[in-house]
């Protein structure tokens, strides 16, 4: 972090303090500079300091400017003005273009001009570049006269933002003294798992040191070299959760240099509500003989930045908005060139608990990795923030779909006149992969039409827009992100064998969905009103009689119905979150019946199945309008056009109330239901 009141008397190294807790403690002797950086972090133990989420200290985000050469924002949530941070901004769909770095330590309050290029050994740049400034929910990229990498209109970019925070990412500047063993104080909170130096007055490589490789070797994230034994670098020292040293080499240690580090935290813990989650890990592996390799981070990573360690080989940063998906893709950047995007088969394939490597990679090269968690970390108290709905008319050619405020993970499709299969797309498994809820068909690889998942909402292409945007044709598009207790989704290949399968939901989930994805199947239905018996989302039956054991906060089991050997797999898992969504079950009266949810401006979206008997799957929305007359249905197994002319539920502000007209289906006396419904 910055040093605007260094102190320099006090020399007890202090202990971090224990938590965002009123009653946390913050042993040890303070310097006026560590203590202002602790509360500007939010970790002093004082009343109202916020619990950490990764998701207020890190964001992928993609924009493309629509004019040239004129200033735009992007509202990521995270406070870079405020709290100081780091920008890495790089064109996607452009060549011959810089990755540019910029942060407020070396740009005071704001990130201001000085920016750095990961591609170059070039010292900073303070004229004729871009410039960025900091904002407290993001940051504005500003023209300048000469720049305008990062402000043409039509080219797709993308921003990688990391907050200060101890025991996630913290920055340092220094000047050099010439001598071998020179210490520089650090407020990461922990021993840096990796760390990237650069000479910032004049030309110099960027070193980076990583904990896998020791204090003897330096990578260089400006060039492909392998690793490079040397002790000029890191004086053969290990850092420590205070400082790190550095050897004699101009490029980290000139006499009278000047120089910036970024500090990147390794499992230090410190999230979350215990404060003993991790969100970075900064490992190594090595594939074995056949190429193949399983990472356990313990979590679901959103961002990783790799590199053979001991090979002539690019640096590779792949992450989940730009399109990492478990169909073995990805598009991947690369911090040492200025090569536009790259798409690619994937490298690694996400899991729940980190990743793993097919069999392309070379066999027995060791690798080496910064891994960032995916969030959202904190349980959801805004329905608007992870569920949204628009009933548009197609256009038959691209069109961009904005469904709320935040990036969708679910998109489900469905045309409202009939013949319109239902079209589920999702992040994890990547466009333009389709399943429809009303077949039992494998996903669908070969149609274009849904073209992209963007920061707040979906594109669609003119390509095969007959089956999600053709001109004319009335659609119901629903958008959902995936969050702790209230969705999540995993993807997993069948063993034949009873098994686990880890989920991230952060509750027992209360609704599971599982298709498959390379077979023929049905769409299996658990839910935990009807005692996890089967149901089919695809059928009007009734539950089944086969059952499965209750699923767990971190687990659900897979049988024979959906584990087939080899087989892709897709579930997506469901439960209540207070004010925000309702998995439920009610009997039916055969009279009008309010459905209290916990809700207070009533429900905007409604999903009905029988249980007992058999009975569709109904949904109604407030985009095409739940209100106190006549409510327009679909029903998920169907392709039948959309009924408008029934009043089956209307408007409670709790919930959603059942009329005494709905039929057996909704409402018979005595019937057994259950339902999902979202604020």
């Amino acid at each position: 972090m910055s040093t605007r009141y260094p102190g320099g008397i006090i020399t007890k190294t202090p202990v971090v303090p224990t938590g965002p807790y009123e009653s946390g403690t913050a042993p040890g002797i303070w310097t006026l500079d560590q203590q202002l950086q602790a509360q500007k972090a939010g970790i002093w133990p004082l009343a109202g300091n916020p619990v950490p989420y990764i998701e207020d200290m890190f964001s992928t985000y993609l924009v493309t400017p629509t004019t040239s050469n004129t200033t735009y924002s992007v509202t990521n949530g995270i406070d870079v003005s405020g709290k100081g941070g780091m920008v890495w901004m790089k064109a996607r769909s452009a060549g011959s273009t810089n990755n540019l770095l910029y942060d407020t330590v070396r740009g005071a309050s704001s990130i201001a001009n000085n920016a750095l290029i990961s591609n170059s050994s070039s010292a900073q740049q303070t004229a004729n570049f871009d410039y960025i400034t900091g904002l407290s929910n993001g940051f504005t990229v500003n023209f300048a006269s000469g720049g305008g990498q990062l402000t043409n209109n039509g080219i797709n970019y993308v921003s990688w933002t990391f907050r200060e925070q101890p025991k996630f990412f913290d920055i340092v500047t220094y000047t050099g003294d010439g001598v071998a063993g020179l210490n520089i104080n650090h407020n990461l909170g922990s021993a840096p798992g990796c760390m990237f130096v650069k000479r910032t007055d004049a030309t110099g490589s960027w070193h980076v040191f990583h904990t896998s490789l020791g204090g003897t070797k330096t990578l260089f994230l400006n060039g492909t070299n392998a690793a490079v034994t040397n002790i000029r670098y890191w004086d053969d020292t290990a850092p420590t959760s205070t400082v790190f040293t550095l050897g004699y080499d101009t490029d980290v240690n000139a006499s009278g240099g000047t120089y910036v580090a970024y500090l990147f935290a390794h499992n230090a813990g410190g999230f979350g509500l215990t404060g003993t989650d991790n969100v970075i890990s900064c490992g190594s592996f090595t594939p074995d003989g056949s190429g193949n390799a399983t990472v356990n981070l313990g979590y679901e990573p959103q961002w990783v930045l790799w590199k053979y360690s001991t090979a002539v080989e690019p640096w590779y940063i792949f992450d989940n908005m730009r399109g990492w998906t478990a169909s073995n893709t990805m598009a991947d950047l690369r911090p040492n060139t200025t090569a536009a995007e790259v798409q690619n088969n994937s490298f690694y394939i996400p899991t729940a608990t980190g990743f793993s490597a097919p069999a392309t990679l070379a066999p027995s090269s060791p690798i080496i990795y910064i891994a960032i968690r995916r969030g959202p970390m904190a349980v959801p108290t805004d329905a608007t923030k992870v569920y949204g709905a628009v009933s548009r008319a197609g256009t038959g050619a691209n069109a961009t779909v904005t469904t709320g405020s935040f990036p969708p993970d679910l998109t489900i499709i469905r045309g409202r006149d009939a013949g319109y299969s239902w079209r589920w797309g999702d992040r994890l498994r990547g466009t333009p992969a389709v399943l429809r809820s009303n077949l039992t068909n494998a996903e669908l690889t070969g149609e274009t039409d849904l073209s992209s998942f963007n920061m707040d909402g979906f594109s669609l292409t003119g390509t095969g827009a007959s089956l999600s945007n053709s001109s004319g044709a009335n659609y119901i598009n629903y958008a959902m992100g995936r969050a702790p207790g209230f969705f999540d989704e995993v993807c997993y290949t069948g063993t034949g064998v009873t098994r686990t399968v880890t989920h991230n939901l952060g509750v027992a989930p209360e609704l599971m969905i599982v298709k498959s994805r390379s077979g023929t199947g049905d769409w299996k239905v658990w839910n935990k009103s009807s005692l996890f018996t089967n149901l089919i989302l695809n059928s009007d039956v009734a539950t089944q009689s086969d059952s499965i054991n209750s699923p767990t906060t971190t687990t659900f089991s897979a049988f024979a119905d959906s584990n087939t050997s080899s087989v892709t797999y897709v579930a997506y898992l469901f439960a209540t979150v207070a004010g925000v969504s309702k998995v439920g079950s009610y009997t039916g009266t055969g009279t009008t019946l309010q459905i209290n949810c916990g809700f207070t401006a009533g429900s905007r979206f409604v999903l009905i199945k029988r249980t007992d008997s058999t009975g569709d799957w109904y949904v109604w929305d407030s985009a095409r309008g739940i209100v106190a007359g006549n409510d327009p249905y679909l029903l998920l197994n169907s392709t039948a056009a959309e009924v408008t002319g029934t009043d089956y539920v209307d408007t409670y502000s709790a919930g959603f109330e059942i009329s005494s007209t709905a039929p057996a289906a909704i409402n018979a006396n005595g019937g057994t239901y259950i339902f999902l419904a979202i604020a």
